[in-house]
């Protein structure tokens, strides 16, 4: 096996006509939540949130059901959209575009439109309820759609010619080859999702939009009640409740995942010290896993034996060949685009409300901001890169620290916002300090989290070649290690970018101390829009920030991706 590592920077797909479909499609969605809005209830009193540690384990119970229903949409939703894109070329030059756009919706200001357009459909508690597992499977599926769609477009062209030959159907090189191809990044990136779930905890349990209070039961709302109270035990029995859900989940699920994920490495020599598990080990010598997976081993065989009779086999290449139009075809795209034309007609109508004074406000408060994010980014690389290095190349390391850096990236940076204040508060700019380092909270960890993938996917037989011809450290990782990790680098790095964007939202806007404190940016014109409940310009906002984070992937993180597919591919 090779590895090739060329250099040429390839260029990058235009703003097309897909890109304005979706834009229009996002508008008016937007512009139609927003009509409900106004419709919705003018008073909701949510339920009262006690702040007692004999609440916590029903409260963890309710957030950890939000989240794994959040998960599991993600996860269905990862595997058939990035599938689909990654192998149907029409179809890609869509779905691509709506992907930049779906991840670069700020969160936090979309979640007050989902809130009150529910409301207004739906009786309050199903609404909220609807509404908290939206956007906790907004802040999960991005980073999954983006990590399995990389693994399937750098899957090396000798396996795919293996499963070739060997005349794999699609439901056998998803099985034998794909899924194990891209477990590891999926497992990293599913811990990934899961702190970045449990960091928008806060927002999604408890919100309030004017008169309307919306709150569900969980830790999410325990720790905003008892941040708005300033009861500071309460707020530290809920962090320690969080931290005991996070060291359980590492010790019970995403360990026993890496250690069985480790047999999925692609390399010809064997690791030394793999990924262990005392949970994964206990239950490989538990009788009734054993019977359960051998009865799962039979039903799995009797499924491969239909799908096989079934579907045909593959073979090179496997790009879809071009369709003609129907007219059945044409027709429901004619209406689809009459329906996305008319819905984009309708939100740019709302933005005539938008002042020439406020346009440039929000041309002031991107680029405020933009600085931010970029500076955000600087810091994240360059701590990420070495830190998630020596995890996931050590695995002794890798024990200790991987359920350290989970707890970290879990604790909702929200809840710890009034003491970044008070440290920044005093010193020159310290609101801007503040701003970034909330927003820096909303980014390394995606970074982190994909460099660890990255360095623990490097194949075995490459270190030991590394080793033998004796090449010095600063020469490995300009030959192997960086080489190596660029398409995590870059996937990470897209999903942190939108993370750093998202964040600015509650990082320039903030009250404390009975005191409305913000910064100029665009994530502080979305917060005063909706505390003021402004949607015009909120609506304007929005499309601006999202323009923004279109606009840097296509001209920057894109252009990365291409070169990752072509040139940083393992074959």
């Amino acid at each position: 096996m090779s590895q090739r590592f060329t250099i040429g920077i390839p260029s990058g797909r235009r703003f097309g006509v897909g890109d304005w479909f979706v834009l229009l499609a996002i508008a008016g969605a937007l512009y139609l939540a927003l009509r409900f809005a106004l419709t919705a209830p003018g008073e909701v009193k949510g339920p009262e949130i006690r702040l007692t540690w004999t609440a916590l384990p029903g409260y963890a119970a309710l957030s950890i059901g939000r989240m794994a229903a959040a998960y599991a949409l993600s996860f269905v939703f990862t595997i058939v959209y990035g599938y689909i894109a990654a192998y149907n070329r029409r179809a890609e030059m869509v779905m691509m575009p709506l992907l930049d756009v779906l991840q670069s919706v700020p969160i936090l200001s979309f979640l007050p439109v989902v809130l009150l357009g529910l409301s207004a459909l739906l009786p309050e508690g199903i609404a909220a309820e609807f509404a908290a597992i939206v956007l906790i499977f907004t802040s999960q599926v991005w980073n999954m759609t983006f990590a399995w769609y990389q693994s399937l477009t750098t899957i090396s062209k000798d396996l795919r010619e293996a499963s070739a030959i060997f005349r794999f159907n699609r439901w056998l090189r998803l099985k034998w080859l794909e899924l194990p191809f891209g477990a590891i990044s999926l497992i990293w990136n599913s811990m990934m999702s899961w702190a970045g779930g449990w960091f928008f905890l806060m927002a999604a349990e408890s919100y309030t939009v004017g008169e309307r209070d919306f709150r569900l039961p969980g830790l999410g709302s325990f720790l905003q009640e008892a941040a708005s109270q300033g009861d500071i035990q309460a707020l530290f029995l809920g962090i320690g409740a969080l931290v005991l859900v996070v060291v359980a989940l590492d010790q019970l699920v995403w360990r026993p995942l890496l250690a069985w994920a480790d047999r999925f490495k692609l390399e010809m020599v064997e690791d030394q010290e793999p990924p262990t598990s005392w949970f994964y080990d206990l239950l490989n010598d538990s009788r009734l896993v054993q019977h359960l997976s051998a009865q799962f081993g039979a039903w799995n065989e009797r499924l491969d034996t239909w799908l096989i009779h079934r579907l045909k086999p593959l073979g090179m290449p496997e790009t879809q060949p071009s369709q003609q139009w129907t007219p059945l075809s044409i027709g429901v795209f004619a209406l689809l685009a009459a329906a996305v034309g008319y819905g984009g007609l309708l939100a740019g109508r709302m933005l005539l409300e938008v002042t020439p004074l406020q346009w440039l406000q929000l041309g002031i408060g991107l680029a405020a901001t933009f600085l931010r994010v970029a500076i955000a980014m600087a810091i994240a690389l360059a701590w990420t890169i070495p830190v998630g290095v020596a995890i996931g190349s050590n695995p002794m390391l890798a024990r200790w620290l991987q359920p350290v850096v989970q707890v970290a990236a879990s604790v909702p940076a929200t809840a710890l916002f009034p003491a970044f204040l008070l440290i920044f508060l005093n010193l020159p700019n310290g609101l801007n300090l503040a701003a970034i380092v909330l927003m820096l909270t909303g980014t390394q960890w995606y970074l982190l989290f994909n460099i660890i993938a990255g360095a623990s996917a490097i194949p075995q037989d490459l270190k030991h070649t590394a080793a033998l011809l004796h090449l010095k450290p600063l020469a490995r990782w300009r030959a192997l290690t960086l080489p190596a990790l660029f398409p995590y680098i870059v996937t990470g790095a897209i999903t942190a970018s939108g993370g750093a964007w998202n964040a600015s939202i509650v990082a320039e806007y903030t009250e404390f101390g009975g005191q409305v404190r913000s910064v100029v940016g665009i994530g502080a014109i979305i917060s005063h829009a909706t505390a003021s409940g402004h949607y015009a310009l909120l609506l304007a906002a929005t499309l601006a920030m999202i323009l923004a984070v279109i606009a840097i992937n296509r001209l920057l993180w894109r252009r990365l991706y291409v070169l990752a597919e072509e040139r940083f591919r393992m074959e």
